[in-house]
């Protein structure tokens, strides 16, 4: 079979441009002699239809209201990857058939078997409806913005007068951020509505008793169950809430305010005075991670000068241009992207750094040969990516990062506390979902509302939201994972803790746990998510005594640092 050279051969490809390449795959003669030639084959188109499809969403997510770049995201989205997706099962039961397991491809073989077992042919057209919704959320809050002394602002942009010294800065923008997703809440209802529906006609055909059990299948969660991720919300609530609520504490106290409001807590207490700002553009921006990363590791930061140089960047914030960062995967060139919204805080800094640890995972993986080796499951890739975040903190200062000595200190405290508030963040949005797909009250938009309020005030204790209740709901409607990838976030959890194991061998040996994080990415799909932790020097925790030990390493360095600042 005669593969195009390019993926820009399918850019304008409808499924009857596609669908004779797998229809030669699916009849053409398979044995233990020619199954290696046939993967090779198969695995080269899905890097093609991959590739082209990521190139439209790049091109869609920077400029969601140019309809013809909608038109190409959503023809691959809903028209073409659903029946990708069939076909895959189709050809992943001929390898099945085979026997063909090699040690190296074990873990996608058993992908391969799930995906098989829950596939029904009923659920494509659902899947479609779902991706038609997705990029409608993405239309509507990539639309969002707020007028700001007459200017208008999209949502991220409001994000540097949450750290004003000024309260009553804070407060305006922090109605203003929440109003927007406010304005929008009935629209963002009706349209979760319809994708629960969905997503519970999905479970059902396939024959689970909830959408939450198909998940956990449809993710390849071989190696933990939804009860473990009860045990994680309890251990959160056990270890982490207490320490959140020490750390409010004191920045009650550096604010000199009675009562915490939402509004309050992300402005520097460490400094005081005008809140970091670590670049004025996005070419010092890219300047300063280059330094960073090549201070991490030599190699690593070349391979970000090859994302610089080769402009697989996408990092400023503009109108219409998609909410949230991501880093993708362009499999025929073996060349990562990274897209953001920046806008001159620390906050960009960690993001920005966060998605690189996606691209070297990718870099890590190009030498295997199959697609499929190249994939893992976010607990995996979120642990390259979260350690990264811990493993660059000590480069952030000049003259290699960002900040001077004390800026650097203030930012890597910030860091640290925002990692226990995601720890509590992430439990409330898997808490959440859990209660929505499994409640039976999940079609009820005033139960969900009631229920996130519940969950919330579960796990976040560090403000006083009285009168705030409308705000404090549409804090669900703003995360997309909610909307358009449910049941994917507890990933960050397990990986966060992770990484603060690969974080704390580095306080010793930062070269050896640079050297064991490589030697983890480079495993891509090709091991157990145990076995890659293992490599990384880490293992996965759920229980409340390792994440007690983690949360006190974590509030040990914030008080080390803090009375460091006090010496001088």
């Amino acid at each position: 079979m005669n593969l195009p050279d390019s993926p820009a051969a399918f850019a304008d490809a409808t499924w009857s441009d596609i669908a004779p390449y797998f229809e030669a795959l699916a009849a053409a003669p398979l044995d233990e002699t020619t199954v290696a030639e046939w993967l090779a084959t198969w695995s080269r188109l899905e890097e093609l239809l991959s590739e082209a499809g990521t190139v439209a969403m790049i091109a869609y997510t920077g400029d969601t209201a140019d309809p013809a770049k909608e038109a190409a995201h959503l023809r691959f989205s809903m028209q073409i990857f659903p029946l990708v997706d069939e076909q895959q099962v189709r050809l992943a039961k001929r390898l099945l058939d085979v026997g063909y397991a090699p040690p190296d491809l074990a873990t996608t073989v058993r992908r391969f078997r799930t995906d098989a077992e829950i596939f029904r042919e009923a659920n494509v057209p659902l899947f479609s409806e779902l991706e038609e919704l997705s990029a409608a959320y993405q239309k509507i809050t990539g639309g969002l913005s707020a007028e700001w002394d007459g200017q208008r602002k999209t949502i991220p942009q409001l994000q540097p007068f949450l750290k004003s010294p000024d309260r009553a800065v804070r407060e305006r923008a922090f109605r203003l951020g929440a109003g927007a997703y406010l304005e929008k809440r009935d629209e963002l209802a009706d349209l979760f509505d319809r994708m629960y529906a969905l997503r519970t006609r999905v479970a059902e055909n396939a024959g689970f008793g909830n959408y939450e059990d198909f998940c956990f299948a449809a993710k390849h969660r071989f190696d933990y169950t939804p009860a473990d991720c009860r045990r994680f919300h309890d251990a959160v609530e056990r270890t982490v809430v207490p320490a959140l609520e020490r750390l409010s504490a004191y920045r009650k106290s550096r604010l000199g305010v009675d009562v915490l409001r939402p509004w309050d807590l992300q402005v520097d207490v460490e400094r005081g005075g005008a809140p970091l700002k670590p670049f004025d553009t996005v070419d010092d921006f890219v300047g300063g991670a280059r330094r960073v990363f090549h201070q991490v590791d030599p190699e690593l930061g070349a391979q970000f000068d090859i994302l610089a140089d080769e402009r697989l960047l996408d990092l400023e914030s503009r109108p219409g241009k998609a909410p949230g960062g991501y880093c993708t995967n362009l499999h025929v060139r073996g060349r990562p992207f990274i897209f953001m919204n920046a806008v001159g805080v620390p906050d960009d800094v960690s993001t920005l750094v966060h998605e690189a640890g996606h691209c070297f995972h990718d870099f890590a993986m190009t030498r295997l040969p199959l697609v499929w080796q190249r994939t893992t499951g976010h607990e995996a890739a979120e642990l390259a990516s979260m350690s990264m975040e811990l493993l660059a903190a000590p480069s952030l200062a000049r003259p290699v990062g960002f900040y001077d000595d004390d800026d650097a200190r203030a930012a890597r405290i910030e860091h640290l506390v925002d990692v226990l508030e995601s720890l509590a963040h992430i439990a409330s949005v898997d808490a959440f979902q859990s209660w929505i797909y499994t409640s039976g009250r999940g079609g009820d938009a005033a139960a969900r509302d009631a229920a996130w309020l519940e969950i919330r005030q579960r796990f976040d204790r560090e403000a006083d939201w009285t009168g705030l209740e409308p705000e404090r709901i549409a804090r669900w409607y703003r995360q997309l994972h909610i909307f358009e990838i449910p049941f994917y976030y507890i990933e960050y959890g397990i990986a966060q803790l992770g990484a603060l194991q690969v974080w704390r061998r580095s306080l010793t040996d930062h070269a050896e746990a640079v050297r064991r994080y490589r030697g983890a990415l480079a495993l891509g799909g090709t091991r157990s998510l145990p076995e890659i932790y293992e490599a990384a020097g880490a293992r996965l925790v759920f229980d409340a005594e390792g994440m007690g030990e983690l949360v006190a390493l974590v509030e040990e360095e914030i008080d080390r640092m803090r009375e460091a600042a006090i010496a001088r």
